[in-house]
């Protein structure tokens, strides 16, 4: 069956039909070309496709694009103004945070929507943030400094 949403993703208003089976990271990367957030798992347990979704860090493959109509969603492509990156993302590029990258975007989205909501976290409320979040590369240490590093010189937004 199809449905008729109106979903705004970094910015852009969208008003698409898509299945009812159909999830967000689907209607992402098929549908609008946002193509951050990854296929990984598709049960919820890697964090490749976080998005942040009114507010909230949630794993789009969990969530049915239905569920989406009327939802504020950020991307990694969001991130970036006029040509300069986050701070999060200059901080992960100079903490060396990235090894392979396809957590990256999601480890990003999952940052940022903690620095939103607590500009100034521990190293263990980052790392309860990232709980979700799987990396097979580079053992972490590297991607809470980088979000501890952007928390303290107070860059989040």
């Amino acid at each position: 069956m199809l449905h008729k949403i109106t979903l705004t993703v970094n910015g852009d208003p969208y008003t698409i039909a898509v299945q009812s089976h159909h999830t967000l990271l689907k209607v992402l990367r098929e549908q609008i070309g946002i193509t951050s957030s990854k296929v990984g798992c598709e049960n919820g347990e890697c964090g490749a496709c976080t998005v942040i979704m009114n507010g909230v860090a949630v794993n789009s493959c969990q969530v049915l694009a239905p569920e989406a109509d009327g939802a504020i969603i950020e991307t990694v492509e969001g991130l970036s103004q006029n040509g300069k990156l986050h701070p999060l993302q200059q901080a992960f590029i100079d903490h060396n945070a990235v090894q392979c990258g396809f957590c990256t975007p999601g480890m990003l989205m999952s940052a940022k929507a903690l620095l939103d909501h607590n500009p100034h976290p521990t190293e263990d409320e980052i790392r309860y943030a990232l709980v979700g979040n799987l990396c097979r590369c580079t053992g972490y240490t590297r991607i809470v400094e980088a979000i501890q590093d952007v928390a303290e010189q107070g860059e989040a937004t």
